[in-house]
């Protein structure tokens, strides 16, 4: 008989939450009975229902709502679920405690590192609860800090299961008008998508800017939210090329500018997981350089999918910028490194076996 299984996400902004919704679709179409509470409004609804999904339009709004964990609690014993799959803070504070005394397995998501911690008594209501059976772990640097954090006898409660993403996705989506963000036409483009927080690590890019050689032909497109902060351009003030970097600012389209530059880069310095943004550039061909940071390094392999340089090193991190300029050869076979690296070990279908045997785990 298949497994029952709840889950309790946010599906609104569609680009970003796909990976994870495709694994429940796929689980559906292997037999599995599904359930997602989710914002009624979202897009993904629509093919949630396409594909036997049932959708309650319902997510928590609190974290320690009484109401709203009753809520859960009524479709948990009516519903009769195998499985209660949480995918956010607000959905798990709520679900652990309607789950409680209930015959029903809890199995937690965890997309990045850091912020948990065995003497927060906060932690103890989500990862380190005693009542969570499973938690999915997006990569092996998000598991092994939490493994820190609890003892040795719990660590079989943690997995790591990536997001997986499907070249089809990308194999439409066409180069966008870079002159639309203020670059040049005809000249060599660098992208890097982020929210500036220090994590990002995007200050040094901006002294790695410095360090370049004068007169390359190369611009830098800083897509995304606080990238013109005045911190940030005062490192770039006094060089020859602050002129070549350009500030979009947020964009919807995102992916068709990415698309029609030439090389991509994130030299995040903590917090990563597998980084969405780097995923999206190496599916579309575009190849990276990222820093070493646990997380992204399991997704680059150096010198075969992209370059990897030390972290808050912004001297190599000029030189593989460089490299990625000057050497069209390099690039090209990156490039396709990229694409075979998402096809071959970052797919949705390997996603979706994965999620299954771990499912499956849970019942012996």
């Amino acid at each position: 008989m298949s497994k029952k299984v709840l889950v309790i996400s946010d599906y609104r902004p569609t680009s970003s939450v796909r990976p994870e919704a495709e694994i429940f679709i796929g689980l559906a179409k292997m037999g599995y009975s599904i359930d997602i509470m989710t914002y009624g409004e979202a897009e993904y609804c629509t093919r949630f229902r396409e594909h036997g999904i049932r959708v309650i339009d319902f997510h928590p709004a609190k974290k320690f709502d009484r109401a709203e964990g009753a809520f859960i609690r009524k479709h948990l014993e009516e519903g009769k679920h195998d499985i209660i799959h949480l995918f956010n803070s607000k959905a798990i504070i709520t679900g652990i405690r309607a789950a409680k005394n209930l015959p029903v397995k809890v199995v937690l998501y965890r997309g990045y590192t850091g912020n948990i911690h065995w003497y927060d008594p906060t932690a103890y209501l989500k990862f380190l609860h005693p009542r969570v059976d499973k938690i999915m772990c997006l990569a092996k640097s998000v598991e092994e800090w939490i493994a820190r954090q609890m003892p040795a006898s719990s660590r079989g409660k943690l997995i790591t299961i990536n997001k997986g993403h499907s070249l089809d996705w990308y194999d439409s989506i066409e180069p966008g008008n870079l002159q639309s963000a203020g670059v040049p036409a005809g000249v060599f483009t660098i992208a890097c998508v982020a929210n500036n927080r220090p994590m990002k690590g995007v200050k040094y890019l901006m002294q790695a800017i410095c360090l370049l050689p004068p007169g390359l032909n190369i611009h830098f497109l800083l897509i995304g939210k606080g990238m013109d902060s005045p911190e940030l351009k005062n490192i770039v003030k006094n060089s020859s090329y602050r002129s070549n970097i350009h500030y979009p600012g947020f964009r919807k389209d995102v992916l068709p500018l990415v698309k029609a530059c030439d090389a991509f880069t994130l030299p995040s310095i903590k917090g990563e997981a597998t980084t969405k943004a780097v995923i999206e550039a190496m599916a579309l061909g575009i190849a990276p350089v990222i820093s070493n940071v646990p997380g992204n390094r399991e997704l680059v392999i150096n010198e075969e999918s992209g370059l990897v340089v030390p972290m808050k090193d912004a001297q190599a991190l000029a030189k593989a910028l460089e490299r990625m300029h000057t050497q069209a050869d390099l690039r090209s076979r990156l490039a396709s490194g990229a694409r075979r690296q998402i096809a071959e070990n970052f797919n949705t279908e390997r996603t979706v076996r994965e999620v299954d045997a771990m499912y499956c785990s849970l019942f012996g």
